[in-house]
């Protein structure tokens, strides 16, 4: 896209009217004790989402600085000299589902739709059970980059992977090529709120999203520009996530602070499916001396859920 294409757009940015829409990149507000009358009110055409002009008071309008409006390339650049990497440590979860439900409630998405998934696994039929989160792994060699025919997938200097739903077209061969099965498509029209679904679209909130394109976890790259965590880690009651960089060589999961090459090497950390050759940057920590047994996890799921189980326990 030239800059005459993308300009209106960009403007459209800058001068959002739509109310605070939480992660996403826009807000409005009426300034207090404003002495000008609606009749005399001078007022901005601005676009729209859906390529209309809407017309709109400037006193509505409180432009956002620029540092906060992470589109374009910037988006696609990532932060400079960071190389981001997760850690979950295997004998500390037991299904509590807080992060998948800190997920939803971050990017908007319903029940039934998880970004972030927590199997039950087990190794040998002499093995015990154990619970298993699977987010994205942000692979340094991404098949599903490699199959994007519109570049609607890329990979990030800092580690990510993100998606762009303005250029993904939904032909699914992402999701084909991931062997994490880590990506869900959208079938239907999202059912969102309406101050939300005016926002414009950013690889870095994922929000809003979009029918016919596809989602996943994105590390919640907006959190971490202003030096927070992603909301699974955060919301986890057991510190299962550990996230940080790589290139600092330390993770958190918001209690502990550690090093992460001696983590792994304390623990045996390891990456799962290594052997597929994407080396994915998400490691684990195996599940040894576990904190809870896995059957008291199941109590207080539905028999629905509990059923989905049922070739494991």
């Amino acid at each position: 896209m030239d800059k005459e294409q993308a300009s209106p757009r960009r403007e459209f940015i800058k001068l959002t009217v739509v109310a605070t829409c939480g992660t996403a990149l826009c807000k409005c507000n009426k300034p207090a004790g404003s002495m000008e009358s609606a009749s005399e009110e001078s007022t901005i055409k601005l676009l729209a989402p859906d390529g209309s002009l809407v017309e709109v008071a400037r006193s509505q309008i409180t432009p956002l600085p620029d540092d906060q409006l992470i589109t374009g390339m910037a988006a696609r650049e990532g932060i400079p000299g960071k190389r981001f990497v997760m850690v979950i440590d295997l004998a500390k979860c037991n299904n509590a589902r807080a992060c998948i439900t800190a997920c939803q409630k971050m990017h908007y998405q319903p029940e039934d739709k998880e970004w972030l998934q927590v199997k039950l696994m087990k190794d040998s039929e002499q093995g015990a059970p154990y619970w298993f989160p699977k987010t994205c792994f942000h692979c340094d060699d991404p098949p599903c980059v490699k199959v994007c025919p519109v570049d609607a997938t890329f990979k990030r200097d800092d580690g990510l992977v993100l998606i762009d739903n303005d250029r993904c077209i939904g032909c699914k061969f992402c999701m084909a090529a991931c062997p994490y099965s880590t990506r869900v498509f959208n079938w239907d029209e999202p059912d969102l709120p309406e101050e939300i679904a005016m926002c414009t679209s950013s690889p870095e909130t994922s929000v809003p999203s979009q029918v016919g394109t596809v989602d996943k976890c994105d590390f919640c790259p907006d959190m971490v520009r202003q030096g927070k965590l992603p909301d699974c880690v955060t919301a986890c009651p057991n510190g299962v996530f550990y996230f940080g960089d790589e290139v600092e060589d330390t993770v958190t999961n918001g209690v502990e602070t550690v090093q992460l090459s001696q983590l792994l090497e304390d623990r045996s950390g390891y990456r799962y499916l290594e052997e597929l050759g994407t080396k994915p940057r998400v490691y684990y920590l195996p599940p040894t001396d576990r904190m809870f047994p896995y059957e008291r996890s199941l109590e207080d799921l539905s028999e629905e859920r509990k059923a989905m189980y049922k070739d494991i326990i």
